[in-house]
């Protein structure tokens, strides 16, 4: 029965989550202040977990988890939950990258054609009262092959955006028969070759961790632009930053940085700013945004319908 499926949420997520899983008659609890500690004192308490980025979710909180059936995460990827232990205890893992998939490939594009095109510093530069035409010269869009690394959902949602666009849209993935009509499946090597734009789009895991390094960069054969819309933790800014310094990458748009914290609070603390960061906050060819692509109102109410959505669906398994 329903009625005795005790959910805790763990963060605040839009109204409609709480709501229709309470229409449906699953009991919800929520603490949004407790530390971890003190929520593994009450977790064996609950069989539902709902949860954002709050805290790690790791072996010693899922053994004092035991009765617990699903945990929920409202975001795209699971990277702060041990996965491996959790399903070893037959705890099913629930993300909603469908929820914010559209959101994210606008604001990859939005980002490349304000890059391109310098529209962030030229509003800058005129609100200062500077009219300089020249020093703006952007690039265009056509003509451009880009390269999409991970083509799941938010690679898929920005090549749709692209199919607008007389571009070639190529995209790699380490499984097999993901290409579409949007964009054509080919291997790294051909991404390397051919791309003038690289977008990643892939998950923050040990394969993924660090992989856009010096190496990474090098062996394209051209330079590009770089978009990265997935995680900062992905990509090693120093070799980043040295890349741009030289001239390999032509410009790049950063919504995610190696030094985020996962719970999402302020990036530093006083004075303590690393030298890469500042290069990239002055340079010209840098747009930097705080992790918000996939931040928008409308994603907000989608993530939460497709969590209670497979809530839904995993009871009917009950």
């Amino acid at each position: 029965m329903l009625t005795s499926i005790k959910i805790l949420h763990l963060d605040s997520n839009h109204p409609l989550l709480w709501d229709q899983l309470q229409e449906e008659g699953f009991i919800n609890h929520e603490d949004f202040t407790s530390s971890k500690e003190e929520i593994e004192e009450i977790i064996h308490n609950y069989q539902g977990i709902i949860i954002r980025s709050r805290f790690k979710i790791d072996k010693v909180f899922l053994d004092k988890a035991t009765n617990l059936h699903f945990i929920a995460r409202v975001g795209a990827g699971l990277e702060s939950i041990d996965c491996d232990y959790a399903k070893s205890k037959k705890i099913e893992l629930i993300a909603a990258p469908e929820g914010n998939s559209n959101a994210v490939g606008e604001q990859a594009l939005g980002m490349i054609l304000s890059l391109l095109n310098n529209i962030n510093t030229a509003n800058n530069q005129v609100k200062r009262g500077v009219w300089s035409r020249e020093s703006n010269r952007g690039h265009e869009l056509e003509g451009k092959t880009i390269g999409l690394i991970g083509y799941g959902n938010m690679g898929k949602s920005f090549a749709k955006k692209l199919s607008g666009f007389d571009v070639d849209v190529l995209c790699y993935d380490i499984l097999p028969d993901l290409g579409d009509n949007y964009a054509k499946q080919v291997s790294l090597e051909e991404i390397r070759q051919k791309s003038d734009i690289v977008s990643l789009h892939t998950p923050w895991t040990n394969e993924t961790d660090k992989m856009v390094n010096e190496d990474y960069i090098n062996a394209f054969s051209k330079p590009f632009w770089f978009i990265n819309t997935a995680r900062g933790n992905s990509v090693v800014t120093s070799d980043l930053v040295q890349a741009l310094q030289s001239g390999k990458i032509l410009g790049a748009c950063l919504d995610v940085l190696e030094y985020e914290k996962s719970s999402f609070e302020t990036l530093f603390q006083g004075n303590n700013i690393p030298q890469d960061f500042r290069y990239l906050s002055k340079a010209k060819n840098v747009l930097l945004t705080p992790h918000i692509a996939g931040w928008t109102y409308e994603s907000h109410q989608k993530l939460a319908q497709v969590i209670v959505n497979k809530i839904k669906k995993l009871y009917i398994r009950f």
